[in-house]
């Protein structure tokens, strides 16, 4: 028999389950640290994955909860796509990492795990960040506890920073169509 520990799952497995969606924000940010909120934008906001798949793992959704992206709003679809560019960059810099995994699993048979909110995915990858782990035990490590990655990353998710760095992007965007 195999083992895995992971004692911090323990809470989730024995604590409540929320009746709520965990993608629906409260107005309030007082519990943004708690849900590892990285930034709240106008019609979307930036989170990280409280289970990633890999260190910096973190996830784009829209406010409204939604379940299809045809639902979205242009305003909402066009504010989700510049926070997955800065996003994508910000984990470049930060995770120095060669790829990024970006993805939406729309619907339980695609794969999402919380089907009735939209959300999209960003997953730094690292050529072999598998290992020989993977390979002989399927089984994954992360080089890095979840409140530190949260902590070096919130200074990039700072709205100055944030505003910033969209506002870069639509500079960039505005000079290719010159």
């Amino acid at each position: 028999m195999k083992q895995l520990w992971a004692p911090w799952r323990i809470d989730y497995i024995l604590g409540p389950k929320p009746d709520v969606c965990v993608f629906c924000l409260p107005q309030d940010t007082a519990e943004d640290a708690e849900r590892l909120v990285l930034y709240r934008g106008k019609n979307a906001f930036v989170i990280m994955n409280k289970y990633p798949y890999n260190n910096g793992h973190i996830m784009v959704c829209p406010y409204r909860h939604v379940m299809l992206l045809a639902a979205l709003s242009r305003q909402e679809a066009h504010e989700v796509m510049d926070l997955l560019q800065a996003c994508a960059t910000i984990l470049k810099e930060h995770f120095n990492c060669p790829g990024i995994n970006i993805g939406l699993n729309q619907g339980e048979a695609a794969g999402a795990g919380i089907r009735e909110h939209l959300h999209f995915h960003l997953v730094p990858r690292w050529n072999g960040d598998s290992s020989f782990m993977a390979v002989f035990d399927e089984v994954r490590t992360m080089p890095q506890h979840l409140s530190r990655s949260y902590a070096a990353l919130l200074p990039f998710f700072a709205p100055q920073a944030m505003a910033a760095r969209l506002a870069a992007l639509a500079d960039c965007v505005e000079q290719q169509r010159l």
